[in-house]
């Protein structure tokens, strides 16, 4: 078994508004068997995503394993509305950093 760091296994990890009161998140991978092993492995879950970001399962609107498109994608519920007073990020696209080195073991 060999661990890698998520980053080194996705072409893309990215954070964006999903509307005014969430934020969505895409990991995608090159090919199905990176793909295939990083869902098996489970080291990126609903579990995962409520301990990077510490915050409880109901914050979590959506987790999909998105087969056709090689990607995991989950959804969270803003603490703010986007562009609201203490709203530090109003795109939403600075969010995806703690996910960049997360463990997976393959």
């Amino acid at each position: 078994m060999t661990s890698y760091k998520l980053n080194q296994l996705a072409k893309t990890i990215r954070s964006k508004n999903a509307g005014v009161n969430k934020i969505t998140f895409d990991i995608i991978f090159r090919d199905q068997e990176t793909y295939q092993a990083v869902k098996k492995s489970g080291a990126l879950s609903r579990q995962t995503v409520c301990d990077l970001y510490n915050i409880s399962d109901e914050r979590i609107s959506d987790f999909v394993e998105y087969d056709p498109g090689l990607a995991i994608k989950f959804t969270i519920y803003r603490q703010r509305p986007s562009g609201s007073a203490g709203d530090g990020d109003i795109f939403g696209a600075q969010q995806y950093a703690p996910l960049l080195e997360l463990p997976v073991d393959l």
